[in-house]
């Protein structure tokens, strides 16, 4: 039997207080709908639908670039009327009316692959599967009915919920598996008496037969984002998560930093507090010392990077590089114990090996039109503020002495420089400090 998947994505999120739909908000430097598509890609399901209706072109053509079946929810009328948009889809890419559905929310964007494996492993064919989890306060979430036998026979939004029902901590996570038979027998049967008048999802619980339930002791997991405040909430968790899961692999990390999109860091590694780590791979015993920033990046063992150094998209570093403060690295590869040690600028460049990159030196690389790249060769020197203008190639072992500005490639192993005469006029005077009151 084969998987299909159905992410729920239809609503505006007015609590959100933004033009924005909500489920492109950023969690960690990624989209909520975006962390729920490549967490559900690995089950490597059949197919993937995606039911929206709010911003509905603007969530396509952020997601352009992957594989999915767009499905518009025309009028917003509950979950029900939502999956139930998905089953003709359903019912012409599938043969078998067993095939399993997955259903999941956009908006919730921390559920694990290991969490889904276990609900599909554990769910038989002719069961429907759900999640769910304990909450201290679970204010505003449906509430998880059993009976006396402790088996699970409803589920009470917080709207319809008595006063008993809501002091029950057992929350539902609105994720669910069955099969296509099982729905396209379940949702027509759903009406909307409740007090949203809306088709609710849950309604399929008291229709299923037999029911098969995982809780998750991490109810990260499976917390959706209404408001602002809980996007804010629920980030401040996972990225706690990820800095736990680095400091019990080897890496020191220190407070407020911040991990977006895939990162992968080596044991014996240091990351220094207010630092943003994006889209990197870090090498073993690295020190990235504070208020830096990497993304997209890679940097090999031993190197030093910051403090307040930036490492933009494109730059690499190999073994032993040390990457001063106030210095800004982009689309660069440098050499093996090369130094730029402070206050430079490095783009479109390839450094060679024990390169000294002066102080307030940059490379040149933009003529407002197009981007130029330069070549320094190994154990050059380029002195204190100095001026690289690409495309330009430094030969190995040059000096570029202090205060150049360079135009031309420099030979190896000779001293290179440029600058104008200094003159000092002798009868000049101040037009400020020599002006009577």
């Amino acid at each position: 039997m084969s998987l299909n998947i159905i992410i729920l994505a239809a609503g505006q999120g007015t609590r959100m207080k933004s033009s924005l739909p909500k489920v492109l908000h950023e969690l960690s430097g990624r989209a909520l709908l975006q962390h729920v598509i490549e967490t559900v890609e690995q089950l490597n399901p059949a197919n993937i639908y995606i039911v929206i209706g709010y911003g509905a072109e603007q969530i396509k053509n952020y997601f352009k670039n992957y594989n999915i079946h767009w499905i518009i929810q025309k009028d917003l009328v509950g979950t029900a009327d939502a999956v139930k948009q998905v089953l003709p889809y359903l019912k012409n890419s599938s043969k078998n009316p067993d095939d399993k559905v997955l259903i999941l929310y956009g908006d919730g964007p921390l559920i694990s692959c290991n969490t889904l494996q276990k609900l599909i492993s554990q769910t038989k064919s002719n069961q429907l599967g759900l999640i769910t989890t304990e909450i201290n306060n679970p204010y505003g979430f449906g509430r998880i009915m059993r009976d006396n036998k402790n088996n699970i026979i409803n589920i009470i939004e917080e709207k319809d919920a008595d006063n008993a029902q809501k002091k029950i901590t057992e929350i539902n996570s609105g994720i669910y598996l069955t099969s296509i038979k099982n729905l396209q027998n379940w949702l027509p049967k759903i009406k909307p008496n409740n007090s949203q008048k809306e088709f609710y999802l849950t309604d399929i619980v008291p229709m299923a037969d037999a029911i098969t339930s995982i809780t998750v002791e991490n109810s990260n997991e499976v917390l959706g984002v209404n408001d602002l405040e809980q996007l804010y909430q629920l980030e401040c968790a996972h990225q706690a998560e990820l800095a736990k899961k680095f400091r019990l692999s080897g890496v020191t990390v220190s407070s407020n930093v911040r991990f977006e999109g895939e990162v992968e860091i080596g044991a014996g590694s240091k990351i220094g507090a207010n630092s943003i780590i994006k889209n990197s791979k870090i090498g073993q015993n690295v020190e990235i010392k504070p208020n830096s920033i990497i993304e997209d990046s890679i940097i090999h063992d031993e190197c030093t990077v910051g403090p307040f150094a930036r490492l933009r998209p494109g730059t690499v570093l190999d073994k032993k590089v040390k990457i001063g403060n106030f210095t800004e690295i982009k689309k660069s590869h440098i050499g093996e114990g090369s130094k730029v040690p402070h206050l430079s600028y490095v783009g479109d460049a390839i450094l060679g090996k024990h390169v000294n990159f002066g102080c307030g030196s940059i490379t040149c690389n933009y003529d407002g039109i197009n981007k130029y790249q330069t070549v320094i060769a190994d154990k050059v020197f380029i002195g204190s503020n100095s001026n690289l203008i690409a495309p330009v190639k430094i030969g190995e072992g040059a000096f570029i002495g202090a205060g150049s500005t360079i135009t031309k490639d420099a030979p190896a192993h000779k001293l290179t420089l440029s600058r104008a005469k200094q003159t000092t006029v002798e009868n000049w005077k101040s037009p400020t400090r020599d002006k009577k009151d």
